[in-house]
């Protein structure tokens, strides 16, 4: 298979997580004879740097015109620590959801046995959890209306009919692929938008007579899928609500150093990690390049390549087990490896499997 990919390392720890992501691509095109071209791309405050703008159009020429998009992070502390800043790198982030029409964000939600201590939850507890969390991602307050003033400030959680059963669509049929069961989030009880979430997931359950659907507030769930993980297969919720959500569930993998995902919509699909910047590690090699190699294994999914994928994934899953393991999440007394080390233990592997 040939696939035109488009790389945005972006900021922090991007460009170092990235490259490892990319050797091992480059592993698995070798091994099964697959064609992979990269176009690179900047973003975020790189982008900033550069043209003034965390998400140029020459960047997104470059992803509408690849198979998909493979992407670092964003974010410096230039501008965390500076409120007043006009332009962020985030809102670069925003800007490529937007305008490539990823509406649907991917984030799956699994144990490693050999990582079960690495988590602040019992080990009897977690051992086992494996769900997904679809969040919608152009919606809400995130893109709603906005005010800030001296002393007044909102953001309009705002949803329309159809971007709401569009991305019920995605979870409906998610849950179709796995155990049948989908758990819809919101805030009925309170807030309007999750009223209107909840009457259409209503209205689609007739359509999905096979699904289990369920339906749980936020509240309740950001306590249950830390207390009863396993109660869960698909979550779909609402673009702040899943923001939360998916941080949080890090505390079941362990480490958010090993949480892939992939965006979806309109346009070319997206693959990414879900750890951020961290500026303050740029540099040092000590960063987890492990969700960005399980975010190229879901970019192979995507297209059917599916024993590629699964090579990847047994690859991360041996070097763990080998004790080949960044800071965040090697056992005390034991070596602490490099992203690069991490990085050429699964391409070796790769290449020895």
């Amino acid at each position: 298979m040939k696939l035109k990919i488009a790389i945005l390392a972006g900021d922090g720890i991007g460009p170092e997580v990235m490259k490892q992501g990319v050797a091992v691509m480059n592993s698995i095109a070798a091994k099964f004879g697959h064609v992979f071209s990269y176009d690179e791309a900047i973003c975020g405050a790189n982008a900033i740097d550069v043209v003034g703008d965390p998400f140029p159009e020459t960047t997104f020429q470059t992803c509408m015109d690849a198979d998909a998009v493979l992407f670092g992070a964003v974010g410096d502390l230039r501008y965390d620590n500076d409120p007043t800043a006009k332009v962020r790198p985030e809102q670069g982030l925003l800007a490529m959801r937007k305008k490539l029409g990823l509406f649907a964000n991917i984030r799956p939600v699994a144990t490693f046995d050999c990582l079960l201590h690495n988590s602040p939850l019992k080990d009897d507890l977690i051992k086992g959890a494996d769900f997904v969390v679809i969040r919608e991602l152009t919606g809400g307050m995130y893109f709603g209306e906005k005010h800030q003033d001296n002393d007044m400030a909102f953001d309009t959680d705002i949803y329309t009919r159809p971007e709401i059963e569009r991305i019920l669509n995605v979870g409906f049929e998610m849950a179709r692929k796995r155990k049948k069961h989908l758990t819809v989030v919101d805030k009925a009880n309170v807030m309007a938008s999750s009223r209107l979430w909840r009457q259409i997931a209503k209205e689609m359950e007739s359509q999905y007579p096979d699904i289990n659907t369920d339906y749980m507030f936020v509240d309740n769930a950001s306590m249950r899928v830390l207390t009863e993980p396993r109660f869960f297969d698909v979550i779909v919720t609402e673009n702040t609500f899943g923001d939360i959500l998916t941080d949080e569930t890090s505390c079941i993998t362990g480490s958010m150093g090993l949480q892939p995902s992939s965006s979806l919509g309109e346009h070319t699909p997206l693959f990414e990690p879900v750890h951020g910047s961290w500026p303050q590690a740029a540099g040092m090699n000590i960063a987890n390049p492990l969700a960005q190699i399980l975010s190229a294994a879901m970019l192979l999914e995507h297209f059917n390549l599916i024993k590629e994928g699964e090579l990847v994934r047994k690859a991360v899953k041996e070097s763990m087990d080998a004790f080949v393991r960044t800071p965040d999440i090697q056992e005390k007394g034991k070596k602490h490896y490099g992203t690069d080390e991490v990085g050429q233990w699964i391409v070796n592997y790769i290449k020895n499997a």
